[in-house]
């Protein structure tokens, strides 16, 4: 291992224990605050489709944000690991009814429909998890390079959706040890501002 990825080790666990030390309480302020910051945000305000997660092991929770897009018939997309490309993402369509399952990793996915896929190209933002950011819109994750992977491919595309990182206002670093495939964000909202980049 480089020392490069031993320190992005050191530090996904640095900020791992800082996000899961957030309380039940806090993480409801958050998520409510989280959505006020989103609804200032030009790109939120005129998107018709947006990439969200469920949030895991202490991130910040989007269910606010989901929330508010279903009641103005916003189209929410989830991440689902591709069953058909070893270490990529597929989104696909959510509604609140729908099923969700637990992958791998213990997190709540809808179940794989070939008829529920939505293209990058007709997201218009990808909000996108992760253990740490800077104020270069660098994002570290959990270390499987999914959303890196996915994401590569966008520079293929002619329209291509706004990457937008949400996190914890204690998820900020002073500078993250970056490698040469990682993506970086558009910006990051957090439950107190937009690092605009």
């Amino acid at each position: 291992m480089s020392n490069t990825e031993i320190k992005r080790a050191e530090l996904r666990q640095k900020y791992r224990e800082k996000r899961n030390s957030i309380g039940a309480i806090e993480q409801h302020h958050a998520a409510q605050a989280l959505l006020e910051q989103c609804l200032t945000d030009p790109a939120f305000i005129k998107a018709k489709s947006i990439a969200c997660y469920l949030p895991n092991d202490g991130e910040v929770d989007t269910q606010k944000v989901i929330e508010y897009c279903w009641q103005r018939n916003i189209s929410i997309v989830l991440p689902v690991i591709d069953p058909n490309r070893a270490g990529h993402l597929l989104f696909l369509q959510h509604q609140a009814q729908w099923h969700l399952q637990l992958n791998k990793y213990g997190i709540s996915e809808p179940t794989f429909a070939l008829d529920k896929i939505v293209a990058l190209q007709d997201i218009d933002i990808i909000f996108t998890p992760l253990v740490a950011f800077d104020k270069q819109g660098n994002r570290l994750g959990m270390g499987g390079g999914y959303y890196d992977r996915t994401l590569a491919t966008l520079d293929e595309l002619c329209r291509r959706p706004c990457i937008i990182g949400l996190a914890h206002d204690c998820q900020l670093s002073e500078a993250l040890p970056i490698q040469y495939w990682d993506i970086p964000l558009h910006r990051i909202i957090t439950p107190s501002q937009i690092f605009t980049l």
